[in-house]
């Protein structure tokens, strides 16, 4: 009879899901929860940008931007089958660097665990366009013509567009600038005051020069590289473009003004007494200004985000 019962007492043990262990009864540890956070790449101030969070089991998610929680992403539901995905829509307060992170809470936390992700690291996009300015700028940097530097001629064919240079070539930074205050006219020495590229390391702002380059006109600046006292710093060549406008000492005013009449073969067109008649019409005339308006200043430093982007120079190889 006694083992009767002790049979009975094991088995509705059993059915409830658990073993006396010491008198306690034990079971079965959550299963660890996995987050991975994706996306996150965008461009400051285009929208919001969609940062994903897949998890190993259904949940909420709490998206971080570097440590600070992200407005309207607190609590958000994964969906209930797999994969569980959950999905923010992040405007970021500016553009550069972000860790992105989230906290993952299980629906089920009797069956799975709280988790943190890994950091996804991203950099939301900036304008490209430097210093907000009248004044627009496009830089690009070629070879000087014919065979330069040691590796000449197979690797120093003039003319070629390129960010990488061997010590001893000549560097020629090719220029153009158009300045909205004049309607977008193409900026040459008629309208403008200044124009030099300042270059690290070297001591003396160097001026530009505008001229005809094969049938196109444009401002040019040499940098010559090689042994001191010309420039040899290896590595990326940091520098900076300045355009200033001439002072605006003229406007143009719309006038009118009263002219013969013509028709459109440019014969005189009389009235009915056989006398000339007349017309008003409108005109622009050059007005000088009293106090000249002083011209605007662009500047353009490139900011590409990778390092293989910007003008490098290197040394020259040993092999």
């Amino acid at each position: 009879m006694n083992r009767k019962i002790g049979v009975a007492v094991i088995s509705a043990v059993a059915l409830f899901g658990g073993a006396i262990v010491g008198g306690a009864p034990a079971y079965a540890a959550p299963v660890a929860s996995t987050l991975i956070i994706t996306g996150g790449n965008g461009v400051f101030e285009l929208g919001p940008i969609t940062i994903t969070a897949t998890a190993n089991n259904a949940g909420k998610v709490k998206f971080f931007a570097t440590g600070i929680a992200i407005t309207g992403c607190e609590a958000i539901s994964t969906s209930l089958v797999a994969p569980f995905v959950a999905r923010c829509a992040w405007t970021p307060a500016s553009g550069g660097p972000f860790a992105l992170t989230g906290s993952f809470t299980p629906n089920d936390p009797a069956a799975f665990e709280v988790v943190t992700s890994a950091p996804l690291n991203v950099k939301v996009g900036v304008p490209q366009q430097g210093t907000l300015s009248p004044i627009t700028i496009f830089a690009d940097a070629v070879l000087a013509s014919g065979a330069q530097g040691p590796l000449a001629p197979r690797f120093g064919t003039g003319c070629n567009v390129t960010n990488q240079y061997i010590v001893g070539q000549r560097i020629v930074f090719r220029i153009y600038a158009n300045n909205a205050d004049e309607g977008g006219a193409a900026m040459d020495p008629r309208n403008t005051e200044k124009a030099f590229i300042e270059i690290t390391g070297v001591k003396d702002p160097i001026p530009l020069r505008y001229g005809n380059h094969s049938g196109g006109a444009f401002w040019v600046a040499v940098l010559a590289t090689g042994a001191a006292p010309l420039y040899n710093t290896l590595g990326v060549i940091n520098y900076k473009i300045t355009f200033t406008a001439k002072p605006t000492t003229t406007v143009k005013v719309l006038s009118t003004k009263r002219v013969i009449a013509r028709d459109a073969a440019g014969a005189l067109v009389l009235n009915e007494a056989g006398a000339l008649t007349f017309k008003w019409i409108s005109y622009y005339r050059d007005r000088k200004l009293p106090n000249p308006i002083q011209g605007a200043t662009g500047t353009y430093s490139p900011t590409w985000a990778a390092a293989n982007s910007l003008l490098t120079l290197y040394a020259l190889p040993t092999s």
